[in-house]
């Protein structure tokens, strides 16, 4: 699991090199900056209404996931970590009052492997439980980027955030969130 203190990723792979030099850029830069106070907020991924994984018909992530062409890559073993929206704009309200110079993950306290969270995503979202593809597929069908996130990514922990921003999530897991907050 990453701590703030990790680097998001030491060693990317080609397609994502370039995005994740200038987040590095803004994680070695915002906490030094002189004219005030620099926090960055490293985010899960976002659920909830208004975002990619909501009950809405038209939603980028649950979409595919509906339709059964999100399928898990490999043995499902990355780590992901998410965030309701609303437990999100709650930690920015108080990263803005409370933060210290530095980076924060905001994230809920279950970070979980894609074979974990993804069948409960789909059941959730009222679909059949997602396929599952081995890796070589994987990569040729959804590509390298993809394939590493179904299975090597590490997940995050808050830790940091509820003790330094006294922030707790409304959704603490995953599991609460997809069966409540999706709407």
């Amino acid at each position: 699991m990453l701590s703030e203190a990790d680097p998001v990723d030491p060693n990317p792979p080609a397609a994502l090199r370039i995005p994740l030099v200038g987040v590095l850029h803004v994680e070695r830069t915002v906490p030094t900056i002189a004219w005030g106070e620099g926090v960055v907020l490293r985010y899960g991924g976002f659920y909830g209404p208004g975002t990619a994984i909501s009950l809405a018909s038209d939603a980028p992530m649950s979409t595919p996931i509906r339709k059964r062409w999100f399928p898990i890559i490999g043995d499902g073993g990355g780590v992901w970590s998410h965030v309701h929206i609303d437990d999100a704009a709650g930690a920015t309200v108080a990263a803005v009052e409370h933060g210290q110079p530095g980076i924060y993950n905001i994230v809920d306290d279950e970070p979980a492997p894609v074979r974990e969270w993804l069948p409960v995503l789909a059941s959730a979202l009222g679909a059949k439980p997602p396929r599952r593809i081995p890796r070589w597929l994987g990569r040729l069908a959804a590509g390298e980027v993809a394939t590493l996130m179904m299975t090597e990514s590490r997940g995050a922990s808050n830790e940091k955030a509820r003790r330094e921003l006294a922030w707790q999530p409304r959704y603490a897991s995953w599991r609460q969130g997809f069966a409540q907050g999706l709407g």
